[in-house]
């Protein structure tokens, strides 16, 4: 067996998946954030099903707050068929250079990016995700997001190469209880 052929075709793989990767766009974060604007109550409204979230069924919410480090604390939290579950974490600006592009992180030394990809100009709507594209949150300041709201977050996400398919929407309320 000569191991130039299986060579060869282990180079045209290679470069066809590097061709498939380049038809996505780059991923882009919003021009900039106000911290102080973002803070607070998020519910969210869809998301890429997460290993961490596997065992919510509904009223999924994330509240971030401002430490005295200039900081932000996040709390996240959802119902599960026992209760409810959360975790706490922190977030922090990535580069000095970009405001919405932060990290998270809920157990060190593991850190995640979280980068704001969408935002509403009155701060009513979010569109959270990974560069990498494995992760993705449409987050609102209500429990629910009307239809056009909703229209223009899913466009965000999905001009910049996110598979909407994978879209998992949560349950608030009432509508959590009649499954």
């Amino acid at each position: 067996m000569k191991p130039i052929p299986h060579l060869l075709s282990f180079f045209a793989i290679v470069f066809c998946c590097c061709l498939a990767r380049a038809d996505q766009p780059d991923v882009t974060s919003v021009t900039t954030l106000d911290i102080n604007r973002y803070v607070g109550k998020w519910y969210e409204i869809a998301a890429f099903p997460m290993f961490f979230q596997r065992n919510c069924i509904g009223d999924t919410t994330a509240e971030y707050s401002l430490d005295t480090k200039g900081e932000i604390d996040v709390t996240n939290r959802c119902r599960t068929k026992d209760g409810f579950d959360q975790a706490k974490g922190k977030t922090w600006q990535a580069s000095p250079i970009s405001t919405s592009q932060l990290k998270v992180s809920f157990f060190w030394p593991f850190r995640a990016d979280y980068w704001v990809i969408g935002l509403d100009e009155d701060y009513q709507w979010a569109v959270v995700a990974n560069p990498n594209r494995k992760y993705l949150w449409i987050l609102s300041r209500t429990p629910d997001l009307n239809k056009t709201e909703l229209e223009r977050a899913m466009a965000v996400a999905k001009t910049q190469g996110y598979d909407l398919k994978q879209l998992k929407f949560t349950k608030h309320g009432s509508a959590v209880n009649k499954e």
